[in-house]
Order: C-alpha cells, then sequence, then structure tokens
C-alpha cells in the first residue's frame, strides 16, 4: 500500500501551494485512480508520489517505506519495484517489441540473457500480443503500442504500476481492452496500481480506489459505485460534464436506486 499524508507542495520559491495537506491511500490488488481537472494538482501529486518532486510538507510511504527520507541508493531500490506506464508509450522506435520489453531487464536486472528473454516472452503474451516480437512500434497501432508499453512496465514484475493517461489517444473500444488489461494484471500479481486519468469510462470500469483532487485538495474519496450518486458539486461538475453520465444518473435515480451520500 502506498500512503499520502499530509503532503503540501510549493512552487515559484514557496509563494504558490499548490497541495494542500493531502491524505490518500492506494492499496495493494486494486485500480486506485487519481482524477481531476486540469490544473488540479493531480500530475503534480503523482510525481511527487513517485519522487519526481519533493513534497515541502508530509510523508509518502510505500509498505511504510517514507521516500521523502531515503537516500539515493534506498531510492534506486524502490525504483526497482516501480513500473511506469507513460501518457505516449515512451517505446522506442529503434527496438523491437522484445527488444523495448527487455529493455528494463537488462538495465535493471540480474538475469542471464536467456532468463531475460523468456520473461519477457511471458509478459508479451500477457498482454496479448504473441506473435509481435519482431515488428518494431512504428508498425503497430495505438492499443498494441500501449500493450507493448504495459509489457515492458511489468517486465521487473513490479509492485508498483503509475499509469499516465493510459487510454489517451485511443478510440472507445480499445480503451476498454487496455482497462480491462490493467485491471486484470493488477489483480492477477497484486500490483499497487495508480492510474492518472481523464476518462470517465476508465473510472466508472475499473475505479475500485478513486481520489478526486480539486484545486489542491482531496475533494472526494470513494469508488466507481459510490460516484454516481453523491452530492459533491465539485465532483458532479467534473464527473458529468458529458451527457451520457448526467443520463446515467438520472436513469439510476428514476429507477430507485439507493443514495449514497459522501461528500
Amino acid at each position: 500500500m502506498i500512503e499520502v499524508k499530509h503532503l503540501d507542495k510549493f512552487f515559484d520559491g514557496g509563494t504558490r501551494q499548490v497541495l494542500f495537506d493531502i491524505n490518500a491511500q492506494f492499496y495493494d490488488g486494486k485500480v486506485n485512480l487519481i482524477i481531476g481537472q486540469s490544473g488540479s494538482g493531480k500530475t503534480v501529486l503523482v510525481k511527487n508520489i513517485v519522487g519526481l518532486f519533493s513534497p515541502d510538507a508530509g510523508e509518502i510511504l510505500y509498505d511504510g517505506r517514507d521516500i521523502t527520507q531515503m537516500d539515493r541508493k534506498q531510492m534506486k531500490a524502490l525504483r526497482a519495484e516501480i513500473g511506469m506506464l507513460f501518457q505516449g508509450s515512451a517505446l522506442f522506435d529503434s527496438e523491437t517489441v522484445m527488444g523495448n520489453v527487455m529493455f528494463p531487464l537488462k538495465m535493471f536486472s540480474t538475469m542471464s540473457r536467456e532468463e531475460q528473454i523468456e520473461r519477457a516472452q511471458f509478459c508479451i503474451d500477457r498482454v496479448n500480443l504473441t506473435g509481435s516480437e519482431d515488428k518494431y512500434p512504428p508498425e503497430l497501432s495505438g492499443g498494441m503500442q500501449k500493450r507493448a508499453a504495459i509489457a515492458r512496465a511489468i517486465a521487473l514484475n513490479p509492485k508498483y504500476l503509475f499509469c499516465d493517461e493510459p487510454n489517451s489517444g485511443l478510440d472507445p473500444k480499445t480503451s476498454i481492452v487496455i482497462d480491462e488489461l490493467l485491471y486484470d494484471i493488477t489483480h492477477e500479481f497484486g500490483i499497487t496500481t495508480i492510474i492518472n486519468t481523464h476518462d470517465m469510462n476508465s473510472v466508472m470500469g475499473i475505479g475500485e480506489n478513486i481520489v478526486f483532487i480539486y484545486k489542491g485538495h482531496v475533494g472526494w474519496v470513494g469508488n466507481k459505485d459510490q460516484i454516481y450518486d453523491v452530492d459533491n458539486e465539485n465532483l458532479n461538475n467534473f464527473v458529468y460534464a458529458t451527457d451520457l453520465f448526467r443520463d446515467v444518473r438520472k436513469y439510476r435515480r428514476e429507477h430507485g436506486y439507493t443514495r449514497t451520500i459522501i461528500t
């Protein structure tokens, strides 16, 4: 589990505060989502959690280990436990799918080459890219590139997986495939998965633990089943920005679904 406790973050020499007393928990074996409008602070929060930014106050605990107190050697060891899925996939165009998935194994593992190939093949098979090992990223569709990036992200068998807008640029059908793959991998391997997303289809489909950030504050915490019926104006303005989800909420209320009052 990853815990964030009383986290503050300032910029511009300490004159502009962007995160205010953030408290949140992200659970093992669950899909944890961080949602919020552009400029809300959710990306800054994720960068603090992974150690790209240093918070000005608070703690960030990885299974009890506070990264704000770690030295360089300890941080390097922790990063070996973290998988990253970037918004643009960030595959190396000069490497094949196999080469891309093997990259972190070459860099950070002590496996033999034969073991690296075996592990990379397992990950490629797991994301349903069997037969594409020798293809280069430009030869792949957007969804296939994303799956290759997921295979690379899990190559080191991470305890923690961070995904930045994993459905960006994908069509709705492919987005569902990626969501289901991330959900299955999270549960299969017991990973603490944290997804930074604007995609409300992902929120409603796989959001087992959702943290809503509003103007640098935690605005709401809950799950996909609760989010439809919350009396929280800021959250509702974000969730029901499209007609589809307004219609779903209207249908639920007209047909007698029990409302959950969580503020």
